[in-house]
């Protein structure tokens, strides 16, 4: 039986994916280049990506980037992009619910810790959760497991015991990876991307309620 849920964060609890890969585009267009999605991709839902958009910028430039100045800019047109984002449809339902039906709830990120807590506080959502791990807590983000495998241990589930919410193929291998049964919830830019590597695919969690979505896999 399930006990547990296991939220991703960026892109699952809040769309923030967007808004990062905007602000840097602002910064490439600002130099004159483009920064195609196929690259950025390869980062979204980790911090262990080949891809650093800085280095790549450096490389195509033919001087020095005041580096100051240019992430002091898009930091605040990401800042500003985020902040304007509502919780993602579905989410507070889905924590609502979880502590009705006597779930642990877990949160997995690849983000730093100051990163999502600080968000889940301005939202009023750090409460909801029994375990937050992020990058900060683990030697290997996401793909590699080890997130859930702390997650688990902290919430003292096993992994058949829990499900994880995800929104990118580098999430749902992790998830998979760790033996947890994934729901991918892509959001615009993540639905881009091939996600079949996922047990269950919704275009939201407001498409299923979750005691729809024990009973489905419960049943499994």
């Amino acid at each position: 039986m399930i006990r547990a849920l296991i939220f991703d964060f960026d892109g699952l609890i809040l769309e923030t994916e967007g808004p990062s890969y905007k602000s840097w585009e602002e910064v490439y267009q600002s130099f004159g280049l483009t920064l195609p999605f196929s690259i950025w991709s390869t980062i979204i839902g980790t911090t262990q990506g080949g891809f650093d958009p800085r280095l790549e910028l450096q490389k195509q430039v033919s001087r020095q980037v005041d580096w100051d100045v240019v992430e002091s800019r898009r930091q605040a047109s990401e800042q500003a992009l985020i902040e304007a984002q509502p919780v993602l449809p579905g989410v507070e339902q889905y924590l609502q619910d979880a502590r009705r039906l006597g779930l642990k709830t877990g949160l997995a990120s690849s983000s730093s810790c100051n990163w999502v807590i600080g968000h889940l506080k301005r939202l009023g959502l750090v409460d909801h959760f029994d375990c937050i791990c992020a990058s900060d807590d683990v030697q290997h983000t996401k793909p590699d497991p080890e997130l859930y495998h702390s997650v688990l241990c902290g919430l003292g589930v096993r992994p058949n015991e829990a499900i994880a919410l995800e929104d990118s193929p580098i999430g749902i291998r992790a998830a998979k990876q760790a033996g947890v049964y994934c729901v991918v919830v892509p959001n615009p830019l993540t639905s881009q991307l091939i996600l079949n590597q996922a047990d269950l695919l919704l275009g939201s969690l407001a498409e299923m309620s979750l005691e729809q979505l024990l009973n489905k896999v419960n049943a499994l």
